[in-house]
């Protein structure tokens, strides 16, 4: 038997340690980014539902200013709101208009920790 030709079969049988380690190295980084990318569409679908829901408070606020058929003066008031178990600060910003018989009002809608979460605004006329 060829000597030559044994050690070739011999050397194509298994992978080197270099070989495994590298495998392993490519395998571990593509785990990392994965895990990378699930937890930010977490934190997004986290985001989402809150802006979601600062979102329905706003309108609700509004909605309530509209339906009470009064004019709204001029500055601030704050209001709460809790939505799927979640509680709410907001904020009514009542502002003139150049026309006299419209004021803007603004329903700033914000987290536990003051951040700002949605912002509607609307028009609403001299009843």
């Amino acid at each position: 038997m060829n000597p030559g030709l044994h050690r070739t079969a011999r050397s194509a049988a298994g992978f080197t340690l270099v070989e495994v380690l590298v495998a392993l190295t490519i395998t571990a980084i593509a785990l990392g980014a994965g895990l990378k990318a699930a937890g930010a569409l977490t934190d997004n679908a986290q985001r989402l539902g809150d802006v979601i829901n600062a979102h329905w408070c706003a309108d609700n606020a509004l909605t309530e200013l509209r339906l009470g058929k009064q004019f709204p003066g001029t500055g601030e008031a704050e209001f709460a709101c809790s939505q799927l178990g979640r509680d709410y600060r907001g904020l009514l910003r009542t502002q003139a208009t150049p026309n006299p018989n419209f004021r803007r009002v603004d329903a700033v809608v914000m987290d536990e920790s003051g951040r700002v979460l949605a912002t509607l605004s609307t028009v609403v006329g001299r009843y």
